[in-house]
């Protein structure tokens, strides 16, 4: 007997789950979104302009997405390297550190925020050693690119990780008898393979930083001008009753956003290609 692939769905048809997808979507995404769109064309476009490039809110930007870069960069060598080790040796308590690598999925991010704080403050169990050479990493730009550094290496981690436990080792080894040395098979062989799924990671440990908040303020310092982020001084606004500066703002962080999905995804299509 044969069956239609309709009547081995499991969920019911394609009418009632695209219109419960359209309909979830719609109230938990499209409606906030609109919203935001909405108010912020309250402005007219020199209002709007001069709102979300006063000198305040442009240092905040600078701040935001400045530490939000180095942050990736850092965890793109490191998390290559944390993802290297984790699929290529074998070592006591490596399924403990493999989960030490969620752990800021895990970690409410006020309480990562608190202990970064805490932790590299000036009479902290790390920050005073670095104050003892006259670098201070709590409440100063240094300190969120910490806190960043800290939330963005799962997304490197992971991404990479599955592409290192598909290599096959025969290429290192047909390298090897071909004369290279181990610098040269992992700039010429190893790294090409893994620049693509390098890059994605890099891409999401940046957007996770840069829509960063509860684990930033709290070591950031919080100074305008010097140490504010975006999401911070949009509070700020709000607290200051300032809804049209708030949304002005918000809705530049919502282009960048979506500017940001856009490049994830055209990374990962191009993953796809290149593994092809």
């Amino acid at each position: 007997m044969k069956f239609s692939a309709r009547n081995n769905n499991v969920l019911p048809g394609f009418g009632p789950t695209m219109g419960y997808t359209l309909l979830y979507l719609s109230l938990i995404v499209l409606l906030p979104l609109s919203a935001l769109v909405i108010n912020a064309a309250g402005f007219t476009w020199p209002e709007f302009v001069a709102a979300v490039t006063a000198p305040r809110v442009l240092a905040s930007y600078k701040v935001t997405f400045g530490a939000a870069l180095a942050a990736a960069g850092i965890n793109a060598v490191f998390g290559l390297l944390v993802a290297w080790v984790l699929v290529r040796y074998r070592f006591p308590a490596k399924r403990l550190v493999d989960a030490l690598v969620d752990l800021p999925f895990a970690l409410p991010t006020a309480v990562a925020g608190i202990t970064l704080a805490t932790v590299y403050s000036a009479n902290g169990w790390i920050g005073r050693h670095l104050e003892a050479h006259g670098i201070k990493v709590a409440f100063t730009p240094l300190g969120i690119t910490v806190a960043m550094t800290f939330i963005g290496l799962p997304f490197v981690v992971r991404t990479v990780q599955p592409v290192i436990e598909e290599l096959d080792t025969e290429i290192e080894e047909a390298a090897a008898c071909l004369g290279a040395n181990r610098w040269q098979t992992f700039i010429k062989v190893i790294l090409p393979l893994l620049i693509p799924s390098l890059l994605t990671g890099f891409a999401l440990a940046f957007a996770r930083g840069v829509g960063e908040y509860g684990s930033i303020i709290f070591i950031a310092g919080n100074m305008p001008m010097v140490s504010e982020i975006t999401p911070l001084l949009i509070i700020t606004k709000l607290e200051q009753y300032d809804y049209r500066g708030a949304t002005a703002i918000a809705s530049v962080m919502l282009g960048a956003s979506f500017v940001m999905l856009l490049v994830i995804n055209l990374l990962q299509k191009w993953s796809r290609r290149y593994a092809e």
